[in-house]
Order: C-alpha cells, then sequence, then structure tokens
C-alpha cells in the first residue's frame, strides 16, 4: 500500500502543481473553470486509453514507442506551456486591472484557455498514465493484494490533489503587482524541466546522443529521490545526474519563452507609448 500511494502521489504531485500554478495565472478569465475542467477530464481520459493500450505502444519504433510518445506528449506541453507564458507578457497588466473587479473578463480569452487546457490535458495524460501503468505492475507483482494497492493509489492522489490546492490558495495571496511575474516563472521553470524529461526519453530511446552522462552527479549532496529532490525536480525541473543534452534542452527552453515573452512585452510598451504620443 505504502508503495502504490508514494508512486501516486509522486505522479499526481507534478499534475496537480501545474494545474494549480495555472489556475492561480488565469483567474479572472471568463469560463476559466469549464476549460481547466476540461483539460482534466480530456487528460484522464487519455491516460487510461493510454494505459490500456500500454504494450501495443511500446512495441512501436522497435521497441522504443513508450519514450517517443513520452517525449512528443512532452514536446506538445512545453510549446503550450511557453505560448502561455507569452500571451501572458501582453495580457497579463490587462488581466490584474481586471481581476479588481469580480466577473469581469478579458476580452478574447477563449483562445488562450483552449491552449491551457491542452497543457492540463497532456500533463494529466502523462502523469496519470504513469501512475497506471505502475498500479498495473504493483496488481500483477504485489503481496498487499488489490484491495490495499487500490487504497495506497488513492491516499496518494489525496495527497497529491491537496498540496496542488494549497499551491493555488497560496498564489491568490501574492499582490497582484508580483502576481503574473510570480507564476510566470513558475511556468517557464515547469517548461524548462518538461524539455529536460522530453530530452531523456529521445536519449532513451536512442534518437539523441547524450552528449556527456552524466552532466554532474549531486546524487551524494541532493537525491532526486529524495523529498526535496522530488520537490526541486517537479518545480525546476532538477536532476542529480543530467546529461549534457538534458541542460541543452533546459535552458534552450529557458531563453526561448523568456526572450519571447520579453519582446512581446517590449513591444506592448512600444505600442502604448506610440498611442499616446499620437
Amino acid at each position: 500500500m505504502f508503495g502504490s500511494a508514494i508512486i501516486v502521489f509522486r505522479e499526481s504531485l507534478e499534475a496537480a502543481l501545474l494545474i494549480g500554478i495555472i489556475a492561480a495565472s488565469t483567474r479572472g478569465l471568463e469560463r476559466r473553470n469549464r476549460w481547466l475542467g476540461l483539460g482534466i477530464a480530456a487528460g484522464i481520459a487519455g491516460s487510461l486509453i493510454v494505459a490500456w493500450l500500454t504494450e501495443s505502444i511500446a512495441d512501436l519504433f522497435g521497441g522504443s514507442g513508450q519514450e517517443i510518445f513520452s517525449a512528443t506528449v512532452l514536446g506538445i506541453a512545453v510549446i503550450m506551456i511557453g505560448w502561455h507564458n507569452i500571451w501572458m507578457a501582453s495580457h497579463g497588466k490587462e488581466m490584474a486591472m481586471k481581476a479588481r473587479n469580480v466577473g469581469i473578463a478579458i476580452r478574447n480569452g477563449q483562445q488562450e484557455l483552449s491552449a491551457i487546457a491542452i497543457a492540463i490535458a497532456l500533463t494529466v495524460l502523462r502523469e496519470g498514465s504513469e501512475a497506471a501503468l505502475f498500479l498495473q505492475g504493483m496488481l500483477a507483482s504485489a503481496s498487499d493484494g488489490p484491495g490495499l494497492v487500490m487504497l495506497g493509489g488513492a491516499l496518494g492522489l489525496i495527497g497529491g490533489t491537496t498540496i496542488g490546492v494549497v499551491t493555488y490558495l497560496g498564489l491568490l495571496r501574492i499582490p497582484l503587482h508580483r502576481f503574473f511575474s510570480v507564476t510566470g516563472t513558475l511556468l517557464l521553470l515547469l517548461a524548462a524541466g518538461l524539455a529536460s524529461q522530453m530530452a531523456k526519453f529521445l536519449i532513451q530511446a536512442d534518437l539523441l546522443p547524450p552528449l556527456a552522462s552524466p552532466l554532474w552527479d549531486t546524487s551524494w549532496l541532493l537525491p532526486v529521490q529524495s523529498t526535496l529532490g522530488s520537490a526541486l525536480a517537479i518545480l525546476l525541473g532538477y536532476e542529480d545526474k543530467p546529461t549534457g543534452m538534458q541542460a541543452v534542452f533546459y535552458f534552450t527552453t529557458l531563453v526561448c519563452i523568456y526572450a519571447g515573452a520579453t519582446w512581446t512585452h517590449r513591444n506592448l510598451i512600444n505600442s502604448s507609448h506610440k498611442l499616446k504620443s499620437a
């Protein structure tokens, strides 16, 4: 039971944190809850389908189907989160102003909400399918029995979801003038961490060279299996033994999203100045 609880807690925590951060960063948006719920429901349904078809997926591409599938899901999620951050750079100020009045929505927000729904669905799909696969393996080999394994999974899910809710409520307490920069930074780091994991799967599928393996080793100081290491892995993409290619993906993602958001923000400021001077 304890093993299944830890596994599901670990998988659900990453999804819950991402959902909490995105939910907080989109407060005040019209129909936000509908799109968030749609993303979560689609992710759960997709994860169950993937878990059911896992053997067929694994047999694809010479036995590397699971790695390629996971890398593809991560890549799309990185793109969606990156686009969300860049979009927020031009709409964050407007959102902050309108969030002061409950019930006032941002115009043309539906397109942005569809993007975050996709990002949430992909995250829930990935984490949910991994949790389902782990539970399948434990049900086949565990001595605890199906009831205890499922009970442990349920407790892990409750624990991960609770921390996600706490994160959401905590972010809502941040002053509005700092709110979007904080959530934007968190999403930026989450996207970079997902990109690093994407590189890891592509290396496992022999589609990319590791460049250096490992690039460094901090497992003696902070193993990724520890509580703090796991938290940093989720929030910052921490790895105690990363490859060189993972570092390339991580920092490239950081630079590209940050540059895109900065460019968009500067263009918005320049446009505002031109309108005022006209």
